[in-house]
């Protein structure tokens, strides 16, 4: 069996990949949507975290977390969530995949993959191209074609404070965009 090694950061930057049991679309549906800001803030205000970027697409979504100073407990954080959407969901009617009898035993439902991707943010490079990342992935999955027509995101909110100007993350057949090359455009200015 693969031998799993989390890098625990008191008081880090985190960027998190959660993904649906067999990538199914759950959240295409706005109930889904609904219980996960929900679960959301209330983790938060059980465990104080600054969310500074998140996107959610119907299969997964992406978040990049900081933890106040001398916490590292992401892993309940996440778990927790995992837990609270799957008990909500199920109640609401939502449906869950079939999980093999080994999962069933270890009383794991399919709505969520186990475990999920995470990062420690190292560097202010490194934070930057993971922020540009969560907020162009609804473009990089061909749902829209600018940043700014994805509903569940952060992009909004940065937009507001003047971070990102609104055309940004916009995918042109003229200029093959990707992250890299939409945070040079948007140092330099250009539309």
């Amino acid at each position: 069996m693969p031998e799993y090694r989390r890098a625990f950061v008191t008081g880090g930057t985190y960027f998190f990949t959660v993904v649906t049991y067999q990538r199914q679309p759950t959240f295409a549906d706005p109930t889904a949507v609904t219980l996960l800001g929900n679960v959301l803030r209330q983790c938060a205000s059980r465990w104080p975290v600054d969310a500074i970027a998140i996107v959610l697409l119907p299969d997964h979504w992406h978040s990049i977390w900081s933890l106040p100073p001398g916490d590292d407990q992401y892993s309940k954080r996440l778990g927790w969530i995992k837990k609270e959407l799957t008990k909500r969901w199920l109640v609401a009617g939502g449906s869950d995949q079939q999980v093999s009898t080994g999962k069933q035993r270890q009383r794991r439902r399919g709505v969520w993959q186990p475990r999920f991707w995470e990062h420690t943010i190292e560097g202010e490079m490194d934070f930057q191209s993971h922020f540009d990342y969560v907020h162009w992935n609804p473009v990089k999955h061909g749902y829209v074609k600018c940043a700014k027509d994805w509903p569940h995101t952060s992009f909004h909110r940065w937009v507001k404070q003047g971070v990102y100007p609104d055309h940004w993350g916009c995918f042109t057949k003229e200029r093959n965009q990707t992250p890299e090359t939409v945070s040079r455009i948007r140092e330099a200015g250009e539309p």
